[in-house]
């Protein structure tokens, strides 16, 4: 009875594939097996000792209060700066929405922007929650999908070819989850060329990953003159400054859509947590030697697992180049067993890893892309090797 009182947008709304397999590593553990995670896109970084400081200042100095829906001006001034310093875009106080965690964010431009069977490109593979989103939002999710053999990039041509009259937004993360990818400035630049002449698409730009970039400067697509009218930049402070649980994103847009997602926030949530947008505010304007240390960090992790993956028979790996993530291809073992479990799909695969190995990952087809999976290298380099040992192990069972 109770499950017929349920609404028709729960009911068809997808649990997140990494909430999902987080939970069932957590529930190994508590069986007592010895569960390695690398599901969740958490740094294994505590927050900066200096940001922590801010944030107990902040308390000693009262800031427990309401704070105005899109953000303390503080805040918000911090970050108009940060845009232009990092990527040479020019925002205003009132272009800037604070939110609780770049999750918010992207929601509050889903139901700011999307009406019923309005199309939103995705481009695949993509972090889970974006279709997600655009489906609660009433609109209909567009792939635009690339394979390992293009290193996960979508073409600009491929965006044009899916570009209807019913197209309101293209939704993108550079540098990528689940991929690790980053879009080069003639790939960005070709990709806004061929959205600038309808004036009726939004970009939604989701740059969370800025600061783990292994090639060089970040590019952001709204400096490009033809779209940065149209373009949203979303950002947060969980993976730049290990940041998860304060849940703390933003975006930088334009004026009237900015007042738009205030306008939903403010029926929703309200403004983020006072004490912790101060201490935000003071990391933009920090030291940045935590965050450089943490991106050379994993940029050891990932040379280490691309080399203990190629390892591993049948295992296709590419040479990511930001955020902190390798995405396998591991098509060659569908249609495999180990005599008793049979691999399928994807899916099969991680359930397979995950009671077979006792190592969390997560499906390929939560991110659009069925014949890959996804592997965190937020990790402990002792717990990673271990992982990977454990992984090789139990393929090494699975037989045509």
């Amino acid at each position: 009875m109770q499950q017929n009182l349920l609404s028709q947008r729960v009911q068809n709304m997808a649990e997140s594939a990494t909430i999902k397999m987080a939970q069932m590593a957590r529930n190994l553990t508590a069986q007592g097996h010895h569960v390695i995670s690398l599901s969740l896109g958490e740094p294994d970084f505590d927050t900066p000792k200096h940001i922590k400081e801010a944030a107990k200042q902040a308390l000693d100095e009262g800031y427990t209060k309401y704070t105005p829906v899109p953000g303390l001006m503080e805040l918000r001034e911090a970050i108009c700066e940060k845009f232009k310093r990092d990527n040479n875009l020019e925002f205003k106080p009132n272009q800037i929405v604070v939110s609780n965690g770049a999750k918010q964010s992207l929601a509050n431009l889903g139901l700011a922007l999307l009406d019923e069977g309005d199309e939103a490109i995705i481009l695949a593979p993509y972090w889970v929650s974006y279709s997600a989103i655009v489906k609660l939002a009433g609109g209909k999710t567009v792939l635009v999908k690339s394979g390992i053999e293009n290193d996960y990039k979508v073409t600009a041509e491929q965006v044009a070819a899916a570009i209807t009259e019913r197209t309101k937004m293209v939704l993108f993360s550079s540098p990528c989850n689940p991929t690790g990818s980053v879009y080069s400035e003639a790939e960005l630049k070709a990709i806004a060329d061929v959205i600038a002449p309808h004036e009726n698409i939004m970009i939604i730009s989701d740059e969370i990953y800025e600061y783990i970039n292994f090639v060089g400067g970040h590019v952001s697509i709204g400096t490009f003159e033809n779209v940065k009218d149209r373009t949203v930049t979303v950002n947060g402070f969980s993976k730049g400054f290990a940041m998860t649980g304060w849940r703390l994103g933003y975006m930088g847009a334009p004026a009237w859509l900015a007042s738009a997602c205030a306008k939903i926030q403010g029926q929703i949530t309200s403004g983020a947590n006072a004490f912790g947008q101060k201490a935000a505010a003071f990391a933009l304007m920090a030291d940045m030697k935590p965050t450089q240390a943490m991106k050379e960090t994993f940029l050891e992790r990932r040379d280490m697992m691309i080399d203990l993956l190629r390892e591993i028979p049948g295992f296709k790996v590419n040479k990511p180049t930001g955020a902190f993530y390798i995405f396998p291809d591991i098509s060659d073992y569908f249609g495999t067993s180990d005599g008793t479990t049979t691999i399928n799909n994807a899916s099969d695969f991680c359930e397979y890893i995950l009671t077979t190995a006792f190592v969390g990952v997560v499906t390929g087809s939560a991110f659009g892309a069925d014949n890959c999976f996804r592997i965190s290298y937020a990790s402990s380099e002792e717990d990673l090797r271990e992982a990977v040992r454990r992984i090789k192990e139990a393929v090494s069972q699975l037989k045509k």
